[in-house]
């Protein structure tokens, strides 16, 4: 199959948003552009003061909702109004600059996004391929209070919404129900595809991972280590900043801290950080641009990842390697997938006890800096974690679908 695609992705997020998820589309859309390829993204419209991009023609920003505290992030309801509000910005999508007909769907969302795409799918009578990018079991039970009680309306609103897409409760119901629809699913992980197999969401689950992009990769220039360590995310329980400030605080390592990101928790991050006198040791950088933190990963000492069992792919850490800055690397499942260029925090039961793993591994790492011991990143990350080849990795999966 030689002939260009239109294929329209859907996302529960802007894609000019921060998120592991929306870097990922970003950098497909970029990279099935130069293979000739046309792309449309449907997400929530912006709230936020910054909002690049809004003219975009690859952009169909549907009404929604901000959401509080961080109004970066929207919340839509999948209704009629919305469902217009697609199909009139994919129809004026259609003949400009070429575009054709949409080809496929490729839905690389879990909630409001997945519903809208199959539902245009189904109108435009074409395959969806869907990438799960979210753990909704391990993000429902440490953000959601009653997540039983929640996850269960969440079904009853997924049976509602997209009738005949069967029963059950839990989060793996809903995973198994929202992409019932699709010709094929992905996951960008080994560990998450294994996952979602075993819980019965599909038989087979493609491995797509996401990757780096390749022109920045070639024109970052590799700076003098800066001697300070980085986390990088969305400051949201999941994702553990507040046990990292306690951990560093506890290991008594002299390296500095730079923070880099937003969302709700930066308030109480920041209070921490004064609380334990970390004032001049731990910097909160904001959020910053896609190259710009990728520059400043590279310029740091080490890269820290925190969140444990959360993560499909967990970017970060790739990321670091393919920048030659290693990780200290929480989640045991990322570890894994990487196999090397990093410092493991070993497993531990509750949150006392996994701070005070957290604090272990940071000073282990702090030594091995030290005496100039670092880890060697894997051979696969180096090849694999680009963008290019990500590309056509997902081409195949659309052949396969057409």
């Amino acid at each position: 199959m030689s002939r260009p695609l239109h294929v329209v992705m859907f996302g529960d997020q802007h894609v000019e948003t921060s998120g592991g998820a929306q870097v990922a589309m970003r950098l497909q859309r970029k990279y099935l552009e130069r293979a000739g390829h046309t792309v449309t993204v449907v997400a929530p419209a912006r709230h936020g003061r910054e909002r690049p991009n809004m003219s975009d023609p690859a952009y169909v920003d549907v009404p929604s909702i901000g959401v509080p505290r961080d109004y970066e992030y929207a919340g839509v309801w999948p209704g009629r109004r919305v469902e217009r509000a697609v199909d009139l910005g994919i129809a004026r999508r259609v003949g400009r600059d070429g575009a054709r007909i949409p080809d496929l769907v490729h839905v690389q969302a879990d909630y409001w996004g997945a519903v809208l795409g199959y539902r245009f799918a189904e109108r435009a009578r074409v395959p969806v391929v869907h990438t799960m990018h979210n753990r909704v079991d391990a993000g429902f039970a440490a953000t959601v209070p009653l997540a039983g009680l929640a996850l269960a309306g969440l079904n009853l609103a997924r049976r509602a919404l997209l009738p005949g897409t069967g029963g059950g409760s839990d989060a793996w119901a809903y995973l198994r129900g929202i992409s019932a629809r699709a010709a094929a699913v992905t996951a960008p992980s080994g560990h998450f595809a294994r996952r979602l197999e075993r819980h019965g969401v599909r038989d087979r689950v493609e491995v797509v991972w996401n990757g780096i992009d390749d022109d920045v990769l070639a024109s970052l220039a590799r700076p003098e280590k800066s001697g300070a360590l980085v986390w990088v995310g969305r400051m949201s329980p999941e994702k553990r900043l507040l046990p990292l400030i306690e951990a560093y605080a506890a290991s008594g390592i002299d390296l500095p801290l730079d923070v880099v990101g937003g969302g709700f928790e930066w308030e109480d991050a920041w209070r921490l950080a004064e609380r334990r006198g970390l004032h001049d040791r731990v910097r909160f950088l904001g959020r910053l641009g896609y190259e710009e933190t990728l520059a400043r990963i590279a310029a740091s000492t080490a890269l820290v990842q925190t969140s444990i069992g959360f993560e499909t792919q967990g970017m970060t850490p790739f990321e670091a390697a393919q920048l030659g800055t290693p990780s200290i690397v929480s989640d045991p499942d990322i570890a894994d997938e990487m196999g090397g260029g990093l410092w493991r925090v070993r497993p531990a039961d509750g949150e006392p006890e996994r701070i005070r793993a957290l604090a272990d591994a940071l000073r282990e790492a702090a030594a091995d800096i030290a005496r100039g011991a670092l880890p060697e990143p894997s051979e696969r990350v180096r090849r694999e974690f680009v963008q290019s080849s990500r590309t056509e990795a997902m081409l195949e999966v659309y052949r396969g679908v057409l």
